[in-house]
């Protein structure tokens, strides 16, 4: 709850601007009480930012783990979560957010993709070999980043997400 309050928060306001008495008041408890739980606004922000991504990660290894539905079904559905429900006023906020402050993000900011990129990849060459799998996995993923930027609403991602995914992964 506090997390999820805090990244609403982040993203409403930027990092910069954002004070712990407004994360404190988003989450329905005192800046003391917020202090102690989390010693700094850096500190906080990373633990909120990392929940979201190992949520995100684990979401992903879910979908890719049901071999019952064809990949290109569990394909576009693992980028939704990663990226596709970040497209849309607020969420995109919450992207945004994410992507201006690397450097406060410590790790998780370099092994999160790298383990969505690892996750694609095993999911095509369990259905391709293992040959053509990374560049697959990496031209999805630069497809996805292109279409996220582009993208008007999450059902646009999607919809050109799909056609990409089709196209790819004859």
């Amino acid at each position: 709850m506090v997390l999820d309050a805090a990244l609403t928060t982040f993203a409403r306001f930027g990092y910069r601007k954002t004070s712990m008495e407004e994360v404190a008041q988003a989450a329905h408890i005192s800046r003391p009480g917020l202090y102690f739980l989390f010693s700094s606004k850096e500190v906080l922000f990373r633990a909120a930012v990392t929940q979201v991504l190992e949520r995100d990660i684990a979401t992903v290894e879910h979908v890719l783990a049901d071999t019952a539905r064809p990949l290109p079904e569990r394909l576009v559905e693992a980028f939704d979560q990663w990226a596709g429900r970040y497209i849309g006023p607020l969420t995109r906020d919450v992207a945004e957010v994410i992507e201006a402050n690397p450097d406060l993000l410590g790790e998780i900011a370099e092994t999160a993709p790298q383990r969505f990129e690892e996750l694609i990849t095993d999911a095509i060459a369990a259905e391709t070999g293992r040959e053509a799998a990374l560049v697959v996995a990496q031209t999805m993923i630069s497809a996805s980043i292109g279409l996220k930027h582009q993208a008007p609403s999450r059902e646009f991602f999607l919809a050109r997400l799909k056609v990409a995914i089709d196209l790819l992964a004859r």
